[in-house]
């Protein structure tokens, strides 16, 4: 009887468990989906932007941007690392994590006092905190849904910095969005911008120019041919195809719009980090509630055959003790 009952309330639990996971599940996936508009909604911007620096630069526009400038002596740099404030999102922290902890290891004995952590997210802090590795800045203000105006502050601080000579390297670890299968932590360089603003086909054939002459280049080439020839109706398209020589006209000049340019692609860059960690956040927390749940209705079947086995044990004993009876009395 005891042990009817004690099954009985351990199914109720997980039950409760149940409805509590199944409801997270349901918050994370409304959240993802606004996360993602968001996302979506910049990505186009954000490649647009840095695809004209890029294309002024390869234009032969004689200017230099200090952020576009590697500093010859290079003695103070910055790890930004973007984690999660709150749990319950399986390894997303971890794989974060992970990846982080050698690089700041690495940056701290190279540049050793001139190295800087900045981390965003209570997660993050606490388990740099926990290796003894304290954050020199912590952020917990960018929740589920990072706005503008305070990655903003955080991205003038960096470019005053860097033009200043107090940073002159500036890292990143997220996890970037890649596909909703497919989420990977990368660590990438923010600062100088040289990198960040080299067109991907120009990246693509310095990688690649052992097979310059492939079909695929050859196919590009006739794209790129065709495309030249009807400038006037994909002017856009033209504009985001890096290494096409262009005759750019400026107004009011080109240093005011490279000024503008070159600062606008690195905040927006920095704020779609962010957006792609909310995101990322939001489906591993998804998955992770799916999981949870999918593993407490398994447990619930598990612990209903058992209180059914009980219950029909304790029938059937009860059943034998009245024939046993019945047949005494007979």
């Amino acid at each position: 009887m005891a042990n009817i009952k004690k099954l009985d309330r351990r199914r109720k639990s997980v039950r409760n468990i149940r409805k509590i996971t199944r409801t997270m599940e349901l918050i994370a996936t409304a959240q993802f989906k606004r996360a993602m508009d968001r996302s979506v909604a910049i990505n186009a911007y954000t490649k647009r932007i840095v695809a004209l620096v890029g294309n002024l630069l390869h234009a032969g526009v004689e200017f230099s941007h200090p952020l576009l400038t590697t500093h010859p002596d290079t003695k103070n740099a910055a790890l930004l690392m973007l984690a999660s404030n709150r749990g319950l999102c399986g390894g997303y922290n971890v794989g974060i994590i992970r990846l982080a902890t050698p690089r700041w290891k690495e940056m701290r004995k190279q540049y050793q006092e001139g190295a800087t952590l900045e981390i965003s997210g209570k997660r993050g802090i606490a388990a740099f905190r926990f290796r003894g590795m304290p954050a020199d800045r912590t952020y917990t203000n960018f929740e589920d849904k990072p706005r503008f105006e305070e990655v903003n502050e955080l991205a003038n601080r960096f470019m005053e910095d860097y033009m200043t000579g107090k940073l002159d390297r500036l890292e990143i670890v997220y996890t970037k969005f890649i596909s909703l299968s497919k989420q990977q932590a990368v660590h990438e360089v923010l600062l100088p911008m040289s990198e960040l603003t080299v067109p991907e086909e120009l990246k693509g054939k310095r990688a690649d120019d052992a097979r310059q002459q492939s079909e695929a280049e050859l196919k590009k080439a006739a794209l790129v041919k065709a495309a030249q020839q009807k400038l006037a109706k994909a002017s856009e398209r033209l504009g985001t195809a890096g290494g096409i020589d262009i005759p750019f006209e400026f107004f009011p000049s080109a240093e005011s719009i490279m000024e503008e340019a070159v600062t606008t692609a690195f905040k927006v860059k920095l704020f779609k980090c962010f957006l792609d960690a909310a995101v990322n956040e939001q489906i591993a927390r998804m998955v992770a509630m799916k999981a949870a749940t999918d593993n407490a209705s398994k447990m619930i079947d598990s612990l209903s055959r058992a209180y059914n086995r009980a219950r029909q044990g304790k029938i059937t004993g009860e059943l034998t003790e009245l024939i046993g009876g019945a047949d005494a009395l007979s």
